[in-house]
């Protein structure tokens, strides 16, 4: 991926607007526009194959915007972020 690209990606992040922590608001993990909507969860709720319409369904208050945050958000840490894995053979 060039730079020029990486760049253009990085302007279009939502998760910036949508993704908050606050020491009162569930003990200062990510959250969903300082709801007590965990990013974990929302990540959790994708990984288990819920189709975004389901997610919406049963978190009326939660926007598609705010999952595809939250997708955004988990990409830029496992960019950022030194893999736990490093150094372990496998």
């Amino acid at each position: 991926m060039t730079r020029a690209l990486t760049m253009e990606i990085a302007n279009k992040d939502l998760w910036h607007d949508r993704i908050t922590t606050d020491p009162q608001i569930m003990s200062g993990r990510p959250c969903i526009r300082g709801m007590r909507i965990t990013v974990s969860l929302v990540l959790s709720l994708v990984a288990s194959e819920m189709k975004t319409s389901e997610i919406l369904e049963a978190y009326p208050y939660l926007e598609a915007e705010d999952i595809k945050a939250s997708l955004q958000y988990a990409a830029f840490l496992a960019q950022s972020q030194r893999s736990p894995f490093s150094g372990v053979s496998a």
